[in-house]
């Protein structure tokens, strides 16, 4: 792989501070090339359970650290992350497909986590509350909840780890993760700087497995772990939400979207395309937060659509390691002929394409991006979420009526709004049910922000203040006087 500190490259589970093979291995690929990178060790079960062991023998320990102690070790890792950004960049680009820059930001992204609830560790405030019986003293303060469980994304396995394990540790939490066997490379490398930046065995485990839903079982139903945490399709986080009931365990899921792009004719045409671009074509559309369905207002429709089409014609596609390149492949050849579906549903239903719609001869899993207009609510290409490099452009006249069909689905994370009339602007981003609103912006993600969704979206924030909350308990202690 080239890289400056080979120690990062891992190919073994991490459990209870030791490096562990498995009984197979897992061949991990570049989705540009189909280049085999490496062989990671095949967790199992078996060895789910013996992580979620490490993390219960490591909690007792790690939870009575003081938080200044916890933090010094997060400062460590985060400096170790940005030490060795460029490597780890690199090895996200090789096995995820993004750009190097995007990859690079996304190192960024997720080392910020780590500082944050570095910092924020220390403001675990209880309160003093007025008594209602002069006999009493009332009051609450935090505790960490357990061992915490984790399963995270590929599309990005670096920052959907570093926003879930930084404010779990920090809390006192210890935490076991299931990466996905797609890039789990990212995910071991991460340990590799946990372990340099002394965080102690048993604190944060890495389990890759290829049998998921059985490693999942572990992950939700082991009566030993308090609190479960997802990032997926909704689909999936249903069925896992549904194993955590029998323990009655707590919850953090950051499921699918479908989130609209509404553009009224007072926008500003440019930074709406711009802004749309930034949704749409980051990591070839595959993020929770991509926008699904773009809605557009008559009388700009034409010109938008013109610009948008120039943008789109502009970007490079190609392998994330060369120069330029702003569009990668897919991450495998199943999602580009699931996105390729979607395109021919919509062309057999009326729709029109107005650039790509095709595979590209750069590799099997790249698929052109993609305009489509003469879209309608009714394709599946607006009823499900794209999770690829395709825009489909609807027309839309007036104000309530884009927000009811905005709103007409069971997702609720992410939407879009451009207008340059403030009071407008103020009306539509109250009126959409969902729980993330970016106006005259496409990239809105930040570490002191809440990130999370309503409807089937999920439940719980990640990211700011809210996001440390998930990790705790909060005890009411009643003192006799």
């Amino acid at each position: 792989m080239q890289l400056a500190n080979p120690n990062l490259l891992k190919l073994q589970n991490y459990i209870g501070g030791e490096w562990c093979d498995g009984t197979s291995t897992i061949a991990v690929e570049d989705p540009a090339s189909g280049e085999l990178l490496a062989e990671v060790a095949d967790g199992s079960a078996a060895d789910a359970e013996r992580a979620v062991a490490a993390a219960t023998a490591a909690f007792p320990a790690w939870k009575q650290k003081t938080a200044g102690e916890r933090a010094s070790v997060l400062r460590r890792w985060h400096r170790l992350i940005l030490d060795n950004a460029d490597d780890l960049a690199r090895i996200l680009t090789l096995e995820q497909g993004k750009p190097l820059a995007e990859a690079r930001g996304e190192i960024l992204y997720g080392a910020s986590y780590i500082e944050w609830y570095a910092e924020e560790c220390r403001r675990a405030y209880g309160q003093t509350i007025p008594t209602h019986n002069p006999a009493m003293r009332l009051s609450t303060i935090r505790q960490p909840v357990g061992v915490v469980t984790c399963i995270t994304p590929w599309n990005f396995p670096n920052a959907m780890i570093t926003r879930k394990a930084a404010p779990a540790l920090a809390a006192g939490c210890t935490v076991v993760i299931k990466p996905a066997s797609e890039t789990p490379l990212s995910a071991l490398a991460l340990c590799q700087l946990a372990e340099e930046a002394g965080l102690p065995a048993g604190t944060l485990n890495m389990v890759v497995a290829s049998d998921a839903p059985a490693v999942g079982r572990v992950l939700t139903e082991d009566e030993r772990v308090a609190k479960f945490t997802f990032t997926g399709s909704t689909a999936v986080g249903k069925l896992l939400m549904a194993q955590c009931a029998s323990g009655v365990k707590k919850m953090s899921m950051e499921l699918g979207g479908n989130a609209p792009f509404i553009v009224f004719d007072d926008a500003d045409l440019d930074t709406a395309v711009a802004s749309c671009i930034g949704t749409k074509m980051r990591n070839a559309g595959q993020t929770c937060v991509s926008t699904n369905r773009i809605y557009v207002h008559e009388s700009v429709h034409d010109a938008f659509v013109e610009k948008l089409r120039g943008a789109i014609a502009e970007l490079k596609i190609g392998h994330g390691c060369d120069e330029g390149v702003t569009v990668g492949p897919m991450i495998h050849r199943r999602a580009a002929e699931r996105v390729n579906g979607l395109v021919q549903d919509a062309i057999a239903a009326g729709a029109r394409v107005e650039l790509g719609g095709d595979y590209l001869p750069e590799g099997e899993n790249y698929f052109a991006p993609t305009l489509i207009t003469g879209v309608t609510d009714e394709m599946r290409i607006a009823q499900e979420e794209i999770f690829g490099p395709l825009a489909p452009v609807q027309k839309f006249t007036d104000e309530d009526d884009v927000i009811r069909r905005a709103n007409a689905t069971p997702y609720g994370l992410a939407a879009y709004v451009m207008s340059e009339n403030i009071r407008r602007a103020n009306r539509v981003v109250e009126a959409l049910d969902y729980g993330m609103v970016a106006c005259n912006a496409g990239v809105f993600s930040t570490t002191v922000a809440p990130f999370g969704g309503c409807k089937e979206s999920g439940i719980g924030r990640e990211g700011g203040v809210e996001g440390m909350v998930e990790f705790y308990e909060t005890k009411y202690c009643c003192f006799g006087v």
